[in-house]
This record gives C-alpha cells, structure tokens and sequence, in this order.
C-alpha cells in the first residue's frame, strides 16, 4: 500500500507551491501539476499524465464499475499518486464525475482508491463540473463576443455551457445542462465502431433533440444569428480533431490548444472518419486503437451540435476541470494569505507604542 499523501491546507503559498489536479471521468484519468504563473501566465505547467482507462465501461448495462474496469483505474492512479510525491505537491484536488456519479458502487470504488494510493476524492455535480471547465478554458476566450457556447463530449454524459463572457476576466456561467449521451455509452449501445449512415443520422438526431430545450430558453440560435457567440469544445474528439487538420503525426498540445478550426473544415474531417474502415481509423496516429471506436461515436455528438448551432468557428481546448481545479485553489491560498497579511499589519498598526 503507497503511503497516504498528505493534503495540505493553507500551506507553500507563495510561487513555489506545488499544486495537483486529477479528472476522473468515464473514460480518461488526467493528472495535471503546476505551480502559479508568472510573467502574465496562470499557470507554469510542472507535470501531466493521462490515461485511458475506460472506467465507465458496461455501466450503461449493469450500473456497477467493473472489477476490470476498476483494476485499470486503479492502476492509472497508482502512477498519479507517484508522480504528486515526486513533484511534492502540498494542495491536492481530486475529482470524479459521471461514472461514479452513476454507479452503484461509485463511492466504494473511491474510498478504496484512497485507502491504497491516498489519494482524496469527491464526486463532483454537473454544475461543479461546469463552472470548473469554464474557469478553466477562460484565457481562450475572445472579448469580442458576448457569448460563449462551451461543450465537453465525454465518455458518459456531454455537457453544455451557456456564459456571458463580456467580461473575459469575470466569465458568468448563465446555464449549463448535462446529457447522458457520451462517447462510451453510445459506443456500447451500437456495439460497433462502424455504424451505417441511418444510425449515424439517428444519433445526430437524438443529439439535436436534446440540444432544443436548451437552445428555445436561452435563445441561442438569436444570439448566434446576431454573430455575438464564440464557441470552445473541450474534449478528446475535439482535441483529436485539431491534430488531424494539422497533420500531426504525434499529438501535441501546445499547437492544439486554442486552435481556430472551421466548421466546413470540422465537417470534411468527420466524413472521412465515419466513412473509414475501423482499421484505417485505428491506424491514424492520433486516433489509435484505443479510441477508434470511440472516436466515431464524439463525431456524431459534435456534428450535431455543430449542426444545431452553426457559429461557423470553434476553438479547440485542451484545458478544462483540472486548470479550473488549480486556479481554485491557488486563487484561495492568495485570498487567504491576503487575509493574513491584512491582520497582520493591522495587528501591527494598533499595537500599543513601547517606552
């Protein structure tokens, strides 16, 4: 059993501090470190570490993580866990969302996680996880439009951000709504990674369906009429997109991140993804086995929704709940060391003089 990693509180608060973030969703485990920005940065990256571990694999049908499932989860926080000793991290926050929202078994699984790494979790609501991906893509976003349309397709649920991001330091989250539509569940409800064009259709569909509710009572389609809406897609189908416009033969964050993609370029790129054989598509260096089936199914979310809402542009984000993690608590350790300081000199100012 690894010894438990202390979780400090108030403590290392200056720009030497250590701090970790982990996002454990239905299909990825994400590990990021980093210690406050300087020089106008947010953040100065220290570590990262992510792992498909598919998680949430045969919820849909039983409601349980699997013993697999969590055996492999397990593992991937094994490495989490060594790599936030290495960097001695002092403020940790862990976070789970859809699949253990879901399962029966969800909590169990998580207190067993922390008995053997130490690691400190809690489950997470949709609008926890809303409010921290939009805290955490807020340097993408543009301070010429009012709006901001942010989607995170995952692996058990897609989630929507409506938010007023006129003021691109003070972003508002107005609405944000949760679908249990992600790329796993669909991908064990066909049962395939290569679905004909009348389920291809179906889906999207289904995805737009959803999608109406949202878009009649916030009045989007106006808004994006108006060309006063900017719009951020933070996920791996996203993700995985950018680096196939940009040829890359190895997936690389620092040219994804905040890349501008058209939407008749998006559209092109998913047509040749659907149409390919499944193992063309796992060939494809940034795609792989691992997501190939996967991959299909973020297609189809993300044409829908790219349907429904035509803004005509989308920015690609590599960024999300763990950024939203660290900011949070690095904006509290200065908050707090500000209160500090505060009553310090007024400590100092109405102490008594000496003689």
């Amino acid at each position: 059993m690894s010894e438990k990693i202390d979780r400090k509180i108030g403590t290392s608060r200056d720009e030497s501090a250590v701090y970790a973030a982990i996002d454990l969703g239905t299909n990825n485990c994400r590990l990021l470190i980093a210690s406050p920005g300087s020089g106008g940065s947010n953040l100065t990256i220290l570590g990262s570490y992510s792992r498909i571990v598919r998680l949430g694999e045969g919820l849909t049908s039983q409601n349980r993580l699997s013993a697999h499932a969590m055996g492999r989860t397990l593992n991937a926080l094994r490495v989490c866990a060594q790599r936030i000793e290495a960097c001695k991290a002092t403020r940790i926050h862990c976070v789970a969302t859809e699949a253990c929202r879901r399962a029966d078994n969800g909590v169990e699984f998580l207190n067993r996680v922390t008995q053997e790494t130490g690691l400190p979790f809690e489950i997470i609501s949709p609008q926890q996880e809303a409010e921290l991906t939009l805290h955490g893509c807020q340097p993408l976003f543009s301070p010429e439009k009012r709006h901001t349309l942010l989607f995170d397709i995952g692996g058990g649920s897609t989630e929507i951000v409506w938010a007023n991001t006129a003021h691109t330091a003070h972003p508002v989250l107005q609405d944000t709504v949760s679908f249990p539509i992600g790329v796993v569940t669909l991908s064990e409800t066909y049962e395939s990674n290569q679905i004909d064009d009348r389920r291809y259709q179906q889906i999207r569909a289904d995805v737009s369906a959803l999608l109406e509710p949202f878009d009649t009572k916030h009045k989007i389609s106006d808004a994006i009429s108006a060309g006063d809406v900017q719009m951020i897609g933070t996920s791996g189908t996203v993700t995985t997109l950018g680096a196939l416009i940009l040829n890359l033969l190895r997936y690389d964050r620092s040219r994804v991140d905040g890349l501008e993609m058209n939407f008749q370029t998006i559209h092109r790129i998913i047509t040749n993804i659907v149409q390919m054989d499944p193992s063309s598509r796992q060939k494809i260096p940034c795609i792989g086995p691992d997501r190939a089936d996967l991959m299909v199914m973020g297609c189809a979310i993300l044409d829908a929704i790219c349907a429904k809402w035509p803004v005509g542009r989308l920015r690609a984000a590599d960024r999300g709940i763990r950024e939203g993690l660290l900011l949070e608590m690095m904006e509290k350790d200065r908050q707090d060391k500000g209160s500090s300081e505060a009553l310090t000199n007024a400590s100092f100012l109405n102490a008594p003089a000496g003689g």
